[in-house]
């Protein structure tokens, strides 16, 4: 679960926007914009009004989206991607975006209803950075964009239509890819057939980052992934926060590609203490973190992906 809102976004300290106070170092702090308990009956889109006003808003190179009028019960964010759009010729050093900031207490992750994203990438040219929270009603069209090199995105279910606009999309110098795949209770239904085409290595030539994390099928994953093509130009590969036992851990151990990475990013896992040690013995940076251990009930064993609802 996520329990608390950003602190830091794109290595700058995040600040909730005042109107009151006007933007204080706008290019050197992430400023947030959001709708909280004492801020019922306002609207997202007209706090970025009052933004916009500032003088110094033009400055502005970070941005969080935190949570939008009823976002608790479901309310998409269409309204917010229209009124970023919309606010393209102010904000035109925006180079990092955070699109939902919101926190367990405010929505759980897969209830976060997002909506159509594609806008924001014509709008916003020199945009380097985006993630997304919530995958549920999330599209991003078929994207183009010449100077995105980071995107995120953190779901407790992502649809397999995302990853398939993701493997339809032009993104010359994306080097970190990273998706939160979840639980298919929560839409993440996504196969190892639907991530084929993110791991023949014929897409993204930058790419030295790739996470696909967070997943029930992480075993699968990891069994795919272990000799796939993409990973021989890869510095991590971030596997961690699913069900990764081990199945998954013998796959990855017999690949000669694994051991060519720089780092293997799996922590959140269920693999044995004899697999762990050999995989600590593959001469490579391995975080093996927070070892979980599965759950009984009804007489079975579970294995659970640390963000899901």
């Amino acid at each position: 679960m996520l329990y608390e809102n950003l602190t830091e976004f794109a290595g700058k300290p995040v600040k909730d926007f005042d109107p009151d106070e006007g933007l204080d170092s706008p290019s050197k702090s992430a400023c947030r914009i959001r709708i909280g308990y004492d801020d019922q009956g306002e609207l997202w889109a007209d706090k970025l009004a009052e933004l916009l006003k500032d003088p110094a808003a033009g400055k502005i190179e970070a941005l969080v989206v935190g949570a939008w009028e009823d976002v608790c019960t479901g309310t998409e964010s269409t309204a917010v991607v229209e009124a970023l759009t919309a606010a393209r010729d102010t904000l035109v050093n925006l180079k990092h975006l955070f699109f939902g900031d919101i926190i367990s207490e405010e929505s759980e992750i897969s209830w976060i209803i997002q909506s159509d994203l594609s806008p924001i990438f014509e709008a916003y040219p020199a945009l380097q950075d985006l993630t997304i929270r919530g995958g549920s009603s999330l599209s991003l069209g078929r994207p183009r964009h010449k100077h995105l090199k980071n995107l995120t995105i953190q779901s407790g279910g992502l649809p397999p239509s995302v990853i398939h606009e993701i493997a339809g999309a032009e993104f010359p110098n994306l080097e970190h890819l990273e998706l939160w795949l979840g639980d298919p209770n929560y839409g993440g239904e996504a196969t190892v057939e639907d991530l084929a085409p993110l791991l023949r290595g014929d897409k993204f030539s930058r790419l030295t980052y790739l996470g696909l994390k967070d997943s029930v099928i992480q075993d699968e994953i990891a069994g795919v992934v272990a000799n796939a093509p993409v990973v021989g130009r890869l510095h991590t590969l971030d596997l961690s926060l699913g069900q990764l036992g081990d199945d998954g851990a013998r796959a990855l151990l017999s690949s000669p590609l694994i051991k060519k990475l720089k780092r293997l990013d799996l922590h959140h896992h269920f693999i044995s203490d004899e697999l762990v040690a050999k995989l600590k013995a593959l001469g490579i940076e391995v975080d093996l973190s927070d070892k979980q251990e599965p759950q009984e009930w009804s007489g079975q064993q579970h294995r659970f992906v640390a963000v899901s609802e």
